[in-house]
């Protein structure tokens, strides 16, 4: 990892400062991570509730127990999250027509409308964090993470926050 020292205010001597990619990526991931809470709070939303709008508009009728699977949570778990969607009037469960005993899930009118806004939030707010990049930089640093992301065994869409929610402790 390289350093770079800058002074200290109160003592003047200069103290190494952490910038290794690992670090970089870190410290912009909790930043970027965080504007993002900020940002859809406005919409009265967290960020897992945009995950799970998002999983499930683009696989309508994927059933509970498989979402629990590809988050890698209890099933218990996805349950209280999708009992907050669904008492925000935003999904709905239909029962299964391939099996009476499982719920699949689909956005209502609302959550459609709200996943709308969604992207228009992460637009901006993909905007504000690439700011100082072009749009020809922007797309080698997509490609360059893609790549470290599938080398470290990321599902692909999923956030990692959610391995934290396993055991009912959001990360």
């Amino acid at each position: 990892m390289s350093t770079t020292r800058q002074p200290s205010e109160e003592s003047g001597v200069a103290a190494p400062r952490p910038r290794g990619t690992a670090f970089l990526l870190a410290q912009l991931g909790a930043h970027a991570a965080g504007r993002f809470a900020e940002r859809v709070a406005a919409l009265g939303l967290t960020p897992p509730d945009v995950g799970l709008l998002r999983m499930i508009a683009t696989r309508p009728g994927l059933s509970q127990r498989a979402l629990a699977t590809e988050l890698g949570v209890v099933p218990s778990r996805v349950v209280t999250l999708i009992d907050q969607l669904d008492g925000k009037g935003l999904v709905e469960r239909r029962r299964s027509t391939e099996d009476r005993r499982n719920h699949a899930l689909h956005l209502s009118a609302d959550g459609q409308r709200v996943l709308a806004e969604i992207g228009t939030v992460a637009g901006e707010h993909e905007a504000d964090i690439c700011a100082g990049l072009d749009d020809a930089e922007r797309a080698v640093l997509t490609g360059l993470l893609e790549r470290i992301a599938e080398r470290q065994g990321l599902t692909p869409g999923v956030h990692p926050g959610y391995r934290g929610m396993a055991k009912g402790r959001p990360r």
